[in-house]
């Protein structure tokens, strides 16, 4: 069985985010705790597993995601990674169709090798900052809001992209401040740059300290930022170390995100299925 290393949100390898991606020929999942095993060898972000569903069915592929340590409800990154992988392999074209925890998810191709995801927008609702959280991030938020459900992270507004780019959190103190991760974010400081908005991701409650590109947390981000900015196409840079770029668009109660993906390694998987 294939394995393969994705860089996602990225058109240069070792850049943007990493996923492992396994494309199962058979037609269900193995148990969850092989899965999990496997994603934890793999130790990224997240590692992606999809197995083709049969014609006439409400999806073409059933897709889950693992961190090294839990199945997560929703993830950008990976299902473009996927996407990606699906197509230059030859099993897909066009549009795909993904059966997942969040529901049918879609992801486009195109001619000048981009890929759009079609995800279901988060919700934003003004929260209170929990106890701790100022501390813990080392910023003092201008605005907190919750982002529902299938997100489940606190989007903290920052008062500008220096402060977000200089955040050293301590990471076991967040873990008690949201469901899923805390996602920092700032407008763009020079507006004739390349991007709108920058964001920074921390989620050390499901593994990962600091998250290279975020593809979920942008559900959120581009209508935050869509209602400040007036627009309803935007770009947003993940500040990271490794830093990704991500087009959003705002369509009715969906949030498109594009971006480029690199395959960097491929390889066998020997043991765990």
């Amino acid at each position: 069985m294939k394995i393969r290393i994705v860089d996602a949100f990225t058109d240069r390898p070792f850049a943007g985010n990493p996923a492992g991606v396994v494309i199962l020929d058979s037609p269900a999942f193995p148990g969850a705790d092989r899965l999990q095993r496997i994603a934890s060898e793999v130790n990224l972000s997240e590692t992606a597993f999809a197995h083709p569903l049969p014609p006439g069915r409400e999806a073409d592929w059933a897709l889950r995601w693992f961190t090294p340590t839990t199945e997560v409800d929703l993830c950008g990154h990976a299902t473009l990674a996927t996407a990606h992988v699906l197509h230059t392999s030859g099993a897909a074209s066009g549009t795909v169709r993904h059966a997942t925890r969040a529901g049918v998810l879609r992801t486009t191709a195109h001619d000048d090798g981009t890929l759009t995801l079609d995800f279901p927008m988060a919700p934003l609702s003004p929260v209170a900052a929990p106890p701790g959280l100022e501390d813990a991030l080392g910023a003092s938020p201008l605005s907190l809001h919750d982002t529902g459900e299938h997100v489940g992270d606190l989007l903290v507004e920052l008062a500008d992209e220096a402060t977000v780019r200089a955040l050293e959190p301590d990471f076991r103190a967040l873990v008690s401040c949201s469901r899923r991760g805390v996602v920092a974010t700032a407008a763009a400081e020079d507006p004739a740059s390349a991007y709108d908005f920058v964001s920074r991701g921390f989620f050390p409650g499901v593994g990962i300290d600091e998250d290279p590109v975020t593809g979920s947390a942008h559900t959120a981000l581009a209508p935050f930022w869509s209602a400040r900015l007036g627009r309803d196409d935007l770009v947003g840079l993940q500040a990271s170390a490794r830093s990704g770029l991500v087009r959003t668009s705002l369509r009715g109660e969906r949030t498109l995100l594009t971006g480029s993906a690199v395959t960097v390694i491929e390889g066998e998987l020997l043991a765990g299925l």
